[in-house]
């Protein structure tokens, strides 16, 4: 991984800040979701009400956070190890770093492994019991790991698939500094690959990893960085993620001009349900545009995740791309306390983005 001395530097504590509010927020939004990730939006409303499931009290806690969560954390350990490797002088191969961290992430699902797959040395990640739960992992994600070969862009794996799976553990990618952008991208999607085959899973998770590495930086906007995601969607080649994405810009653009309330309804027929990859990261970026109006940065975030849970959908993950975003938009000033001491991985989660940030910014 080289690293470009042409980069802007950046700011130690407000780096901190967006790397552990972007795995926060993504977790705080994939285990609100997850409590309601099969439901209808009739059947969330007939259960917590007219205004559906906005608030952790609504639950029993500790709240669980679901295999988006822990994909992502060990999307983070594989990240670390090869950085480790680099700060002391080895060059590592990244996608074969993330391959041996997805696969102990498979076992932690109960699953025994092919007798062809690579050891995988233990690491910390592997000793937390909190991840230890299978939560509706996904098909693709399972059944990928589960060949014992390296799925890449040349040799696919689940050639066919674009279930969001690739984009709700990619928000990592993007927490690299002094990467520049188009190596985000290119690393994201090979990390996609090793599960996922088709196109619009492997572009719709570098799309997304580029867009959170687009707000690292002091001062970013959430409407620059939609910006930019559009533009690198339509030069994808995959057109329904260009179209997805165009049309969460345009419909927030629309209710903003409007002073209209977002409807789950109208979401649901311009964008989707979340299920494939596109479909998520559409979701998750409308809602956080959809919303852009709210006073403050905690009710912002709080409106988001509201409207990125309560649809026809996989309300987890849409809602854990939407926690991802506004996540490392505004740090962690933006994450309600009460939310924190609700769910039952925050601890993990935390040293995880400690983790990260020791063999980055120190």
């Amino acid at each position: 991984m080289n690293n470009s001395p042409s980069l802007p530097q950046v700011d130690p504590e407000v780096f901190a800040s967006k790397v552990r509010a972007c795995l926060l927020g993504g977790a705080l939004g994939d285990a609100l979701g997850y409590a309601v990730e099969f439901d209808s939006l009739d059947g969330i409303r007939a259960r917590y009400g007219a205004g559906g499931l906005t608030d952790f009290l609504q639950l029993d806690r500790p709240a669980p956070v679901s295999d988006d969560t822990q994909m992502t954390l060990y999307t983070v350990d594989g990240l670390v190890e090869v950085l480790q490797w680099a700060n002391d002088g080895v060059g590592a191969d990244e996608t074969a770093c993330l391959w041996l961290a997805y696969l102990r992430w498979l076992k932690t699902q109960g699953v025994e492994l092919p007798a062809n797959a690579p050891d995988q040395p233990a690491r910390w990640i592997d000793a937390q019991e909190v991840l230890h739960h299978r939560r509706a992992p996904g098909n693709a994600c399972l059944s990928g790991l589960m060949t014992g070969e390296m799925g890449t862009k040349a040799r696919p794996v689940n050639a066919d698939s674009k279930g969001c799976g690739t984009v709700m553990r990619s928000a990592p990618f993007g927490l690299l500094p002094y990467v520049a952008a188009d190596t985000v991208y290119k690393f994201s999607a090979d990390g996609a690959a090793l599960t996922h085959g088709h196109p619009s899973a492997l572009h719709s998770a570098a799309v997304f990893s580029t867009l959170i590495h687009d707000l690292l930086p002091a001062g970013s906007t959430l409407h620059g960085a939609a910006a930019a995601a559009v533009e690198r969607a339509g030069a994808s080649g995959v057109p329904e993620l260009s179209e997805r994405l165009e049309a969460a810009v345009t419909l927030a653009a629309e209710d903003q001009a409007a002073k209209r309330e977002p409807s789950p309804e109208r979401m649901k027929q311009v964008l989707g349900e979340g299920w494939v990859a596109e479909e998520a990261l559409a979701i998750g970026l409308y809602a956080a545009l959809a919303t852009a109006d709210a006073p403050a940065p905690e009710e912002h975030f709080r409106r988001t995740i509201a409207l990125a849970v309560n649809h026809d959908g996989d309300s987890d993950s849409t809602a854990s791309v939407a926690g991802n975003i506004l996540g490392v938009l505004y740090g962690t000033p933006a994450l309600p306390q009460e939310w924190l001491e609700a769910i039952d991985a925050r601890e993990t989660v935390e040293q995880m983005a400690q983790a990260l940030l020791s063999v980055t910014v120190g």
